[in-house]
């Protein structure tokens, strides 16, 4: 099955990318290599304002997560213009903005990697690295960013 049939059938639309915040770029590649910017969650098009541990929920932190999982992929698509060339998702890096007590942020990242790989399959299993922090831009909640392989191009 293609990555757009399975997202189809998910009831997902890629969204365009992003106009960044401030002074970087969405993406780079670097010979098989892409790597997206960090990508903060969004609910209804304005920032996804919470902190885990004071006044948002682990479960809700997932929807967060997912949110920007789909988003990662608008821009992925955006960068390699067909999300059927990627070979692999390499590691995605999950930023959660967290009190000092919070500690369920690989969880949180949960609902980025669950869709990541549902939507891949295999090419989806990647390496994971999930922080609490004690903010994040425009007092998102999470905050996350991805490194592709492509596969060669000919």
């Amino acid at each position: 099955m293609s990555v757009y049939d399975k997202l189809k059938e998910l009831g997902i639309t890629l969204p365009a990318v992003a106009t960044p915040a401030a002074a970087y770029v969405p993406f780079v590649q670097t010979g098989n290599l892409v790597f997206l910017s960090g990508h903060i969650a969004k609910k209804n098009g304005t920032p996804w304002v919470g902190q885990f541990g004071k006044d948002i929920s682990t479960e809700e932190g997932k929807a967060a997560a997912r949110a920007v999982a789909i988003d990662l992929m608008g821009t992925l698509h955006a960068a390699v213009g067909d999300l059927n060339k990627v070979k692999r998702i390499v590691k995605l890096m999950s930023l959660v903005n967290s009190t000092g007590s919070f500690t369920e942020q690989h969880l949180v990242t949960n609902g980025a990697s669950e869709l990541i790989g549902q939507v891949f399959g295999d090419k989806g299993a990647h390496a994971r690295s999930a922080f609490g922090v004690a903010q994040i831009p425009m007092g998102a909640c999470v905050e996350i960013e991805l490194i592709a392989e492509i596969a060669e191009i000919a």
